[in-house]
């Protein structure tokens, strides 16, 4: 058995008694029943995926996978490839936006390179896992093969199981990649067999012409290589990103592991639709931080089946969406462990049905 289907069997369905437990207390706790909406909802998401009925949340990693794209070189992106590595010395630095909100929010940063162009100088917070100095041009040829694309699952799954190994109990997995967002929505068109029209907006900021390009480029590439939406592996070779493979790897070893992955925008949505292809019971024991303004994020959540937490018209990605997502989730867990039951408060609870 590969590392990665001894992954996919070990997914396994939310935990009911934790459930049950944590849905008890909250209705114990000083408050009309079902008063604190969604967030009831998430404590007890939250008790299914991690088997306590209330979880400890305090330890968390912000996982930045990033890769340049082949693509690229059909005039795509806004911004040219060097980009992608100037960001990640951004990162490293501690003056992108994800930086910020990763202290803002407690989160340990850790900053992935799969195969940017340039390679990044060493740094404590730098992984350096190459697969190749970026993809192929898609519109040419398969972006990666498979076997590259089985590989950079493989370090996803590796990076999961290291993050669990130094205390993790929550993932929060971002992306940077110029051009990721066109492998993304080649991704998300080829497993829900949509136009590349639905499912793909401005990125990094094209204009009409250049949108009309990235959608023409997506079409024909799909219709080049006409990827197996039941193939969710030969899709990533055909048309994916090692970033975007990577966040498949490191979502399926995350819930393996039962840690609560939170989800950005539409690239890590398009690797968190191919990890639930590759395991069905992998979708509840995800979390949608926030839906993103690019147009194909809510094809991926209504095929994921998961309401946001936040929406904030954001496209930034990076994992900034999810680490905004943080301040709600630490908020229902304090609610949950720090509210008062009747009992303790001597507050008298309903007397009978309303």
């Amino acid at each position: 058995m590969t590392r990665l289907s001894a992954t996919i069997t070990s997914i396994a369905p939310l935990d009911d008694r934790a459930q049950a437990a944590a849905r008890e207390r909250l209705d114990r706790l000083t408050k009309p029943p079902g008063s604190l909406g969604q967030l009831e909802d998430l404590i007890v998401q939250l008790a299914g995926i991690t088997g306590s009925a209330i979880p400890t949340l305090d330890e968390r990693a912000i996982v930045v996978m990033a890769a340049d794209h082949g693509i690229v070189a059909q005039g795509i992106s806004a911004f040219p490839s060097v980009v992608t590595g100037q960001m990640v010395a951004n990162f490293l630095a501690g003056g992108a936006a994800i930086s910020v909100l990763g202290r803002l929010h407690r989160a340990r940063l850790v900053v992935v390179d799969l195969g940017v162009v340039v390679p990044p100088a060493p740094h404590d917070r730098l992984v350096s896992r190459r697969i190749g100095p970026g993809t192929r041009d898609f519109s040419r040829e398969p972006a990666m093969t498979r076997t590259e694309a089985l590989g950079a699952i493989e370090v996803g799954i590796e990076l999961a199981s290291d993050l669990v190994a130094t205390g993790c109990r929550l993932v929060i997995p971002g992306e940077m990649g110029i051009g990721n967002s066109t492998a993304a929505a080649a991704v998300v068109a080829a497993l829900t067999s949509r136009p590349a029209g639905d499912v793909t907006g401005r990125g990094t900021g094209l204009d009409d012409p250049g949108l009309a390009r990235k959608v023409a480029v997506i079409d024909a590439a799909i219709a080049l290589h006409r990827p197996d939406p039941s193939d969710p592996v030969g899709v990533l070779a055909a048309v994916g990103g090692f970033e975007i493979a990577g966040l498949v790897g490191l979502i399926l070893g995350a819930a393996a592991a039962r840690l609560p992955v939170v989800l950005d925008g539409f690239i890590v949505g398009s690797a968190a639709l191919a990890a639930v292809r590759l395991a069905p019971a992998l979708g509840p024991r995800l979390i949608a931080g926030h839906r993103s303004a690019e147009p194909g994020h809510a094809v991926v959540l209504k095929a994921l089946d998961l309401r946001p937490l936040l929406e904030l018209d954001l496209r930034l990605g990076e994992g900034s969406g999810a680490a905004l997502a943080l301040g709600v989730i630490d908020a229902a867990v304090r609610l949950q462990r720090e509210m008062a039951t009747f009992e303790e408060a001597a507050v008298s609870n309903r007397s009978g049905p309303a």
